[in-house]
């Protein structure tokens, strides 16, 4: 018989896998990088968001792109540096990056939509679910032009997705995120 979980000996590690997962995910790179490249303070432009689309909008496409690929990146990072101890570690250090990227302590809680650091994360734990949902935001931006739609579908394709080809633990952990997402994105509903 497995022996239960001791919480007395286990809680030190899941919370600094949490921690250390948002401490990672909080990292702005979209307003490091337009403040290196002289465009300003990207949170006084277009949306305000950190996130890689609304660099885009200071027509700097390479610093948008870098942005892109950090803000993947650190998601991916901090699962995979989390997986090196197990799925639960793996689960708590991916929480973390992604409520660290749209709360951020550093910018008073003020983050990013997770579009990019959720594909990280995504693909991280189960890539057969992170690349439906790539191909899904891919299609759907080609067919619509609406790069708010195609994350919202994108999302929900994750957790559908993981349902049938991963564990059930990676897929509540993306239906977290999908939730979280969509609600980030509310005033872009409206507007679709």
């Amino acid at each position: 018989m497995i022996d239960p979980i001791s919480w007395n000996f286990a809680w030190p590690y899941l919370l600094t896998a949490f921690i250390g997962g948002y401490s990672i995910g909080a990292i702005p790179f979209g307003l490091i990088f337009t403040k290196l490249s002289g465009a300003g303070d990207i949170r006084d432009i277009g949306s305000g968001n950190i996130g890689a689309t609304n660099v885009l909008r200071t027509g700097k496409k390479g610093v948008a792109a870098a942005t892109l690929l950090a803000d993947i990146l650190k998601g991916a990072f901090a699962t995979l540096l989390g997986k090196m101890f197990g799925p639960d570690i793996a689960v708590l250090a991916a929480t973390g990056a992604f409520l660290g990227h749209l709360f951020p302590i550093w910018l008073k809680f003020k983050g990013g939509k997770g579009v990019a650091t959720a594909i990280g994360i995504i693909l991280s734990l189960s890539w057969s679910s992170g690349l439906i949902a790539i191909g899904v935001w891919v299609m759907t931006a080609l067919l619509f032009r609406y790069s708010s739609l195609a994350a919202l579908l994108a999302a929900i394709a994750a957790p559908f997705s993981a349902w049938w080809l991963s564990s059930p633990q990676f897929t509540e952990l993306f239906i977290l995120i999908s939730t979280l997402i969509w609600i980030r994105h509310h005033s872009n509903i409206r507007r679709l």
